[in-house]
């Protein structure tokens, strides 16, 4: 792909700011657009020299209009994420979703932006019929009244927007569902984290090689697919560079782990064992859930980085900052 200039909104948080390092280092001029409500200027750190920086909130037409003025393309990461929002402000989750993409698609067609990628997500199908799952699924909402649904009903909302909204006036929009990326700095709302920093604290308490009690929510059955920011990013960067018009990808590393035994090997890194003791499952709680990633795999990408060899240091990093 030619050098292009690009908006990444939400480009101060996690995934946000991977993507807008490997955009710069592939030789793209880079704007980022943030309020700082969950990003961090400091992920920035090394690279800000080199971006066009807008402070605002997605949901502020006239800054939207502002950062979109004169770009090529539109990665549209702004959102709202994390569990705990989810059930404690559905109302914020849904009003940055839909202002944000209107926003953002309005922009987008008074500037004559070329293409928009949008940052989706796994929870637009929540319990999939089949596993690893491809993009072709149903996408559901299965129970309104649930406020766990605000993010992943969000979601959908936006997808739909991009293919019979944007799709009418620009000449690509293609979406992306990220599965459970992790990595330093992901933010604390979030398994790997909550696990890691619990661990941490229990077995500064104990000898080397104790056996702990150690509670998580669920029996410890169900399952997830993690992938590394950095093969993530490789993904993401596919994405944007081959991805088709009005094309969904799922962006992720199908290699399943149970809940149970990812808490185990977190415990693991601090050099004890675990005695998982189960829990209540919170409502609307997926079973498993793993990507199918062969129309990624078409476009050139292989995860490289396993769970065995990427969990440490992330585990160490969150470790530190208790």
């Amino acid at each position: 792909m030619s050098k292009r200039r690009v908006l990444v909104t939400g480009g101060a948080g996690f995934i946000g700011n991977a993507l807008v390092r490997a955009l710069l280092k592939a030789g793209h001029q880079v704007a980022v657009l943030d309020n700082m409500s969950r990003g961090d200027s400091n992920r920035l750190e090394g690279v800000s020299s080199e971006i066009d920086f807008f402070s605002g909130d997605i949901r502020d037409a006239e800054t939207v209009q502002e950062a979109c003025r004169g770009r090529d393309i539109v990665c549209h990461l702004a959102y709202i994420n994390g569990t705990k929002f989810f059930y404690e402000k559905p109302d914020l989750v849904l009003d940055v979703a839909v202002r944000g993409m209107l926003n953002v698609m309005d922009a987008c067609r008074a500037h004559s932006v070329a293409d928009l990628i949008l940052a989706s997500s796994s929870e637009v199908y929540q319990s999939p019929p089949l596993t690893p799952t491809p993009e072709s699924v149903p996408l559901i909402v299965p129970d309104p009244l649930n406020p766990r649904y605000s993010y992943g009903g969000g979601k959908l909302i936006c997808e739909l927007m991009t293919l019979h909204g944007a799709a009418r006036h620009m000449n690509r929009v293609v979406i992306f569902r990220p599965h459970n990326v992790y990595g330093s700095d992901m933010g604390y709302e979030h398994v790997i984290p909550e696990l890691a920093m619990r661990a941490a604290r229990l077995c500064a308490k104990m000898p080397s090689d104790s056996a702990i009690d150690f509670a998580i929510k669920g029996d410890g059955n169900q399952t997830r697919a993690f992938v590394h920011v950095q093969d993530f990013t490789d993904g993401l960067m596919k994405v944007i560079e081959q991805g088709g018009h009005k094309e969904i990808y799922h962006i992720g590393n199908p290699e399943e782990i149970s809940i149970a035994e990812l808490a185990r090997k977190i415990v693991a890194c601090f050099g004890c064992k675990a005695n998982i003791i189960p829990g209540a499952a919170p409502a609307g709680e997926t079973a498993r859930r793993a990507p199918d990633i062969s129309k990624l795999r078409a476009l050139g990408y292989y995860p490289r980085i396993p769970l065995a060899q990427g969990l440490g240091d992330v585990v160490r990093w969150y470790a530190e900052r208790i």
